[in-house]
């Protein structure tokens, strides 16, 4: 019953709950106060008698301590007791218990809710000039006590419920007004084609700023479109090449069979699988990292990775490792630290001519791996562009040498997520410069 009542209320519009909750708290509020002022009512006539009371007894005392009878005023009850509580004025026994006698005796006035109407007493000792101890008291009728108390309460009530009606309908038109701006907004955004924007509010308040920051959102949104639009498009044209290729070669071995040509195509199909392979796994660990997977990150001594990646690459041009004497620890998962190292120099045997040159350099707050090589280098222009998915300085050579385009963009992506750079370069040998930054660790 609870959840379904809570969807009911969550179904119903802004206005309605903003507008139900201020008045049910308004009309709160306000029949407290009637109930509180109500009340008050009473204690106000009690002061009122009092301050009419005080007088009248001050002179009845006054009268009594000479000798002579207390002066009887209308409306205004005097009586001259004994201690005991008997009149000794010959006027009636005024309606008093013997415990209100008490409490008068000490100075303390009776309040006696229970007489119709109620009555306020208000009393004292006083001495007569023969020596004896006389009580005087006066009292008034509180005519209207409980009828003004439920007048008050009537009319108060009435008063605030008019009242919530009022702030409830205030209420309605001002936020009716305040979401005025925000449904013309909804409307435009309805309406928002690729790459516009949200007209900005003249005034300049939380709704600009929510304008704003939504015109930020749909930039970002574009931009992750336009991004996802490329990568795909990307993609699908380079799968579609080795796929092709290895489609192209089946088929002439099927309609050509020849042994002599069989273990040629089976390499040649075998080339393009492996490089068909290697742009699928590229693509699902980019896909990974876009969707935040990131391994869990631990030290990791970059020297050693650096001597044992160059071991995986004897053939071809010769890899000449220098590290520091320690150990040079970073913060990052050994599997990315792996992929960096693996990529950069796959990416430097194919370009190299004959030599590169791996280089570790630790630091306190940082440390550094350099990759050199001796080949053709890569022009200022596409230094940047390089680290792209996709992007090739030399399209058809980069495809002749069996690169994806995706290696660099893997070491970019890791090695970003944790913190660092990639930077490329020109080498002191005349060919390209990689240098890495990662984040460094002490490990006690």
């Amino acid at each position: 019953m609870r959840p379904r009542l809570s969807g009911l209320w969550l179904r119903r519009s802004m206005r309605f709950r903003i507008t139900t909750v201020a008045t049910a708290v308004t009309l709160l509020v306000l029949l407290w106060l009637a109930v509180v002022s109500s009340r008050m009512i009473g204690p106000l006539l009690v002061r009122s008698a009092d301050d009419e009371l005080a007088p009248v007894l001050a002179s009845s005392i006054s009268s009594v301590s000479r000798g002579a009878a207390p002066a009887q005023l209308p409306n205004v009850q005097v009586h001259v007791l004994d201690t005991s509580g008997a009149p000794v004025d010959g006027l009636p026994r005024p309606l008093l218990s013997s415990g209100d006698v008490r409490v008068l005796k000490a100075g303390t006035s009776v309040l006696r809710l229970d007489d119709v109407p109620p009555t306020r007493w208000l009393g004292t000792v006083a001495t007569t000039p023969d020596g004896s101890q006389r009580l005087v008291v006066v009292g008034t009728g509180l005519s209207g006590y409980a009828a003004a108390q439920r007048s008050a309460l009537r009319w108060q009530l009435i008063a605030a419920i008019i009242a919530a009606c009022a702030a409830a309908l205030a209420t309605w038109v001002a936020v009716r007004s305040a979401l005025r701006p925000v449904e013309r907004m909804r409307q435009a955004a309805a309406r928002l084609g690729a790459g516009r924007r949200l007209p900005l509010p003249s005034s300049h308040d939380e709704l600009r700023s929510l304008a704003g920051a939504l015109n930020d959102l749909l930039a970002r949104r574009d931009e992750a479109a336009d991004r996802l639009r490329r990568f795909t498009g990307d993609a699908a044209h380079e799968l579609r090449s080795p796929v092709a290729s290895i489609r192209v070669q089946a088929e002439v071995a099927v309609a050509h069979p020849d042994p002599d040509l069989a273990q040629e195509v089976l390499t040649d199909v075998m080339r393009e699988s492996e490089r068909l392979s290697s742009l699928v796994d590229g693509l699902l660990t980019l896909a990974r990292s876009d969707a935040g997977e990131v391994p869990p990150a631990e030290p990791v001594d970059l020297a050693a990775a650096a001597v044992s990646a160059a071991a995986r690459y004897p053939d071809g041009p010769s890899v000449v490792v220098h590290v520091p004497a320690g150990l040079c620890w970073v913060l990052a998962a050994p599997s990315e630290v792996d992929l960096v190292l693996d990529n950069l120099l796959r990416n430097a045997c194919r370009h190299a001519r004959s030599r590169i040159t791996v280089t570790v350099i630790g630091g306190a707050a940082a440390s550094r791996l350099v990759v050199d090589d001796d080949g053709e280098g890569i022009a200022p222009e596409h230094r940047k562009k390089v680290l792209d998915r996709f992007y090739r300085v030399q399209d058809d050579r980069a495809r002749s040498s069996g690169g994806t385009g995706l290696g660099l963009a893997l070491v970019a992506e890791v090695v970003r997520r944790r913190g660092g750079a990639v930077r490329v370069g020109e080498s002191p040998e005349g060919g390209a410069r990689f240098l890495v930054s990662w984040r460094s660790v002490s490990v006690v």
